[in-house]
């Protein structure tokens, strides 16, 4: 008999400065390709969909990626717990959390789920000797053993946005050999670089049945002639896809345009040329960027926040996302503040990076939340958010890049692509 998973991702607060959408998670689908084929997976992502009254199900995973999910998900596990059912919690919200974590399910999984490490959980599981905690945060898979996820768990009809299909999720590395102050990386996964094998990223890009992508890898900034490789590599495939920071170097950028780059995330972190000449040569490669922008740093007044916004604004970046800084469990800047005395409260719903839970250095809190405010504000006054994406669309659709799709004509009428609701869509109507 077929023992059945469900797997539940948490709901958590949305920004309400941004648009809302859904994309298809990315650890719940990972999580899933590590399950073998003898158990039945049933995923319901609470962003888009209700829980049932009662939980059918013989073992319950929680996948739970950010801080202000963690809430949500201790309230999940009580209700499945008081049902009799066994809760395991994983994902990267569960290693930063999980002294607090393993307190309200019965196993803690923490680290990667590939190499067997899953297999040895469902074991003990099976045997009736679930351990309460599965650390292989210090015993990385083989990065050669990382196949594609299971993305046929989700329901795509939730993942659409004005009548077309959100990108959907895929990473060529894990790990990040940078040490940024704000991010955990370090802590969840060590410093070390681990690029995938190009054949199998290629292989899990060409299963994938949509030509809009979105490279979740924390950076392709940590080795030149491997992100050239992936990039030579992916260019065949003619997908459109979004990332992280890309290395700024111009045979390096023309490449991912040429691999079919078409908006990148860029952290602006000062009103350097250096920052000016990056967004400069990611838009003249055709390349769309939206500005990541840490409020609240040590070197930002009042000041310095309507400066930096009107940089943004000189500068012409497509889009802007303002984060006020949070001091998230195991961050280098998180370190700092506890030392100083700085951190307000650790009430994890509000650490959704639009509060302020930390003293600013040159203002008071309320001031920092009025900058946010501020920023948000000024930036889109003129053209909104919903326009300056439009223009991006129409930019890049004369460059002909969104409609030379190698996807079936079929496949993309159910994505909306065809007909008034596609225009709509790419029009952003």
């Amino acid at each position: 008999m077929l023992r059945r998973i469900l797997i539940i991702y948490p709901c958590w607060p949305k920004i309400p400065e941004q648009t809302e959408f859904h994309l298809p998670p990315h650890g719940p689908v990972c999580m899933a390709a590590s399950i073998p084929d003898d158990y039945e997976i049933e995923f319901i992502d609470e962003n888009v969909q209700s829980l049932p009254s009662q939980f059918e199900a013989d073992l319950v995973f929680l996948s739970v990626m950010l801080t202000c999910q963690l809430p949500r998900a201790l309230e999940i596990a009580a209700l499945v717990r008081r049902q009799g059912i066994k809760v395991v919690a994983g994902g990267i919200a569960a290693m930063l959390h999980a002294e607090e974590v393993r307190q309200h399910v019965d196993a803690c999984f923490l680290g990667e789920t590939e190499g067997g490490h899953l297999s040895v959980l469902l074991a003990d599981w099976e045997r009736g000797e679930l351990k309460e905690v599965y650390d292989f945060m210090h015993d990385q898979p083989d990065i050669r053993l990382v196949g594609p996820a299971r993305r046929d768990i989700l329901n795509y009809d939730f993942y659409s946005y004005r009548g077309f299909r959100m990108v959907d999720l895929v990473h060529a590395s894990r790990g990040c050999r940078f040490n940024c102050f704000p991010c955990a990386t370090a802590y969840l996964g060590g410093r070390k670089f681990r690029p995938r094998p190009l054949e199998k990223v290629v292989e899990e890009i060409e299963q994938i049945d949509n030509d809009r992508l979105f490279f979740v890898d924390n950076s392709l900034a940590q080795d030149r002639d491997w992100v050239i490789a992936l990039f030579d590599a992916i260019a065949p495939l003619k997908r459109h896809w979004i990332s992280h920071p890309i290395l700024d170097d111009e045979e390096v950028i023309k490449k991912a345009a040429d691999a079919g780059c078409w908006y990148v995330y860029q952290a602006i972190f000062d009103m350097s040329d250096v920052i000016r000449n990056r967004v400069k040569r990611l838009k003249d490669n055709g390349i769309g960027v939206e500005a990541a922008v840490l409020l609240g740093t040590d070197n930002q007044d009042d000041d310095y926040i309507k400066r930096l916004v009107d940089f943004l604004l000189e500068i012409d970046v497509d889009m802007a996302e303002f984060s006020i800084l949070t001091p998230f469990p195991h961050t280098p800047i998180t370190e700092t503040f506890d030392r100083q005395g700085r951190i307000l409260h650790r009430d994890w719903s509000k650490y959704t990076t639009t509060n302020v839970c930390f003293v600013p250095k040159h203002m008071s809190c309320e001031k920092l939340q009025e900058m946010y405010a501020y920023a948000w504000r000024v930036f889109y006054q003129d053209i909104s958010a919903q326009l300056r994406m439009a223009r991006l669309f129409a930019r890049i659709s004369r460059n002909n890049r969104l409609e030379a799709s190698p996807i079936p004509a079929k496949i993309k009428r159910n994505r909306g692509w065809g007909g008034e609701t596609g225009r709509k869509a790419l029009d952003g109507a």
